[in-house]
């Protein structure tokens, strides 16, 4: 089994995703080992049934694809989502204030879901580096870490731009050697996965997840 499979968030996230499509995910998951399987909240229950047998989590996302969600939405989405079965859920933050420079307001924000996931799953902020400065992204990451988060991650997918080993390399220095940095978005094969790991990854985010672990090429664009 390919070492990487443990790190890798194998997700669907698009609007036509089906039961068919979340069955097979689920499928493939407890097959190849993978960490989680990363779905929308509607598919939270369905998923965690799915995986009971197995050792592979379910992931969910928070105030997704946009972020500009009200904290108090955010929190009662994650509630939701832990009492379904999720033990891990990807929040995107809100874009607009942190660029308003509301900092306040952004880690307000992230500590609703952090609060609401506490002691019961993990929590993944999203940033969504591809809209951000530099400085914008180092300070989406400093804020995140100030709210208590375990990870920061690069992207939804659904946005402009994925993950690069420039900003793994920037996410890892600003949050240091203990939280988690998630690389998503146009992660396609073996090769992008490792780049982005050595960069300081650790977890991938990728609907490509069996195409990297058999060393294939996918096409997919998340």
């Amino acid at each position: 089994m390919s070492k990487i499979a443990n790190m890798i968030d194998h997700t669907a996230l698009k609007a036509d995703t089906s039961k068919e499509i979340v069955t097979t995910l689920c499928n493939e998951a407890k097959e190849y080992q993978f960490a989680s399987v990363c779905v929308n909240p509607t598919w939270v229950k369905y998923a965690f049934e799915q995986l009971a047998d197995s050792d592979v989590k379910v992931c969910t996302v928070i105030g997704f694809p946009l972020g500009a969600n009200t904290p108090e939405t955010k929190a009662f989405e994650t509630t939701n989502a832990i009492e379904n079965g999720a033990t891990e859920v990807d929040m995107v933050i809100n874009i607009g204030a942190l660029k308003d420079k509301d900092d306040e307001l952004v880690k307000r924000d992230i500590e609703a879901v952090v609060n609401a996931a506490s002691n019961k799953a993990l929590t993944k902020v999203i940033i969504e580096t591809s809209l951000l400065t530099e400085e914008e992204k180092v300070r989406a990451c400093e804020l995140a870490v100030q709210a208590g988060a375990d990870y920061v991650k690069t992207s939804t997918g659904f946005s402009t731009g994925g993950a690069t080993v420039e900003d793994i390399t920037l996410m890892r220095k600003t949050v240091g050697p203990t939280i988690g940095v998630k690389a998503s978005g146009g992660v396609r094969d073996t090769k992008g996965a490792d780049a982005l790991i050595a960069a300081g990854a650790t977890r991938i985010g990728a609907s490509s997840g069996v195409a990297i672990v058999k060393g294939e090429v996918s096409n997919s664009d998340y």
